[in-house]
């Protein structure tokens, strides 16, 4: 079996009165288990969150915008971050991404357990002053019905997400993906009976991938009866914009004492980037000159570019 690679579709169905999107994408999470070196209950709570929010970021509608989904738990791994564009980047990071749990006496990872209780915040940043934030408490920590009770909470759309990641036995990710599939306002009852009825036939998003599914026909298989019409086709991968310059840009913005102090240290110092876990280090020189200068006039590459 060919090996897909990632990316999302965007579909509309029963004349625009539902709205879906699904995603393939073991590659991103595989790249985010191999950056933070994560457990296997962390890679599928982290990598669930990533398919969720490469999900919503095809709702944004500026080129520019962000959305940001930051759950906080108080299970042991302490929650997560996720943060996707419009154009299917996404990056993220878990708190603790060391946490082991024994299984779920179905043998499934405990993502739940990994969570605890807690919120479910959604920050949606489009470029004007104050960006839009919605918030809800936790209902199961399991990432999907999180996100199906936050779009019914907080932006009053039913919808229902599916979100999963199948682990192979080294540890790797075997299988990531998901879908989200919504009704709009306008939506008939009998569209909306036939939707219910559709997805309760549908157990493992995982499932379906793992016997060759794509995005495409799982939306097909949930849209069953229902004229289909797919919109959009984007790649999906795992993407961190931070740069030396960036990190060069932050430090000069600390203010001469915080440069000062260390700069009389002697030593390099080392800057760490939360979403892909770079490593940044300057030298002395290089903070004597940000210092002298206000700016940082180094290389802007990425390491892992």
């Amino acid at each position: 079996m060919e090996e897909q690679k990632d990316y999302m579709v965007r579909a509309t169905a029963a004349d625009a009165q539902i709205r879906a999107f699904a995603c393939t994408a073991r590659e991103t999470a595989e790249r985010a288990r191999q950056a933070h070196n994560t457990s296997p209950v962390v890679t599928a709570a982290l990598g669930r969150a990533l398919c969720g929010g490469v999900m919503m970021g095809a709702m944004l509608k500026g080129e520019k915008d962000l959305i940001t989904l930051q759950i906080k738990g108080d299970g042991p791994m302490g929650g997560l971050t996720v943060t996707a564009d419009s154009r299917g980047n996404v990056k993220g990071y878990a708190n603790v991404p060391d946490v082991i749990l024994p299984a779920k006496p179905n043998g499934k990872l405990d993502v739940a357990g990994a969570v605890g209780g807690g919120s479910l915040k959604v920050i949606r940043d489009m470029g004007i002053k104050d960006p839009y934030v919605g918030q809800t408490e936790l209902q199961t920590g399991e990432i999907a019905e999180d996100l199906t009770y936050y779009f019914a909470a907080s932006e009053q759309i039913p919808s229902s997400v599916g979100l999963g990641v199948l682990m192979d036995r080294d540890n790797t990710v075997r299988r990531a993906g998901g879908f989200i599939i919504q009704l709009m306002p306008f939506a008939e009852e009998a569209v909306t009976e036939q939707l219910e009825q559709n997805l309760e036939k549908i157990h493992s998003v995982t499932e379906l991938l793992d016997m060759g599914r794509t995005p495409e026909q799982i939306l097909e298989l949930l849209l069953e009866g229902f004229s289909v019409e797919f919109t959009e086709r984007t790649p999906v991968c795992f993407h961190c914009n931070c740069s030396r310059e960036k990190v060069g840009k932050v430090l000069a913005g600390l203010g001469k004492d915080e440069l000062e102090s260390m700069i009389e240290e002697g030593k390099e110092i080392e800057v760490n980037c939360h979403f892909c876990n770079t490593n940044y280090t300057f030298s002395v020189e290089e903070l004597r000159e940000i210092y002298e200068t206000g700016v940082y006039q180094g290389s802007g590459s990425h390491p892992r570019d």
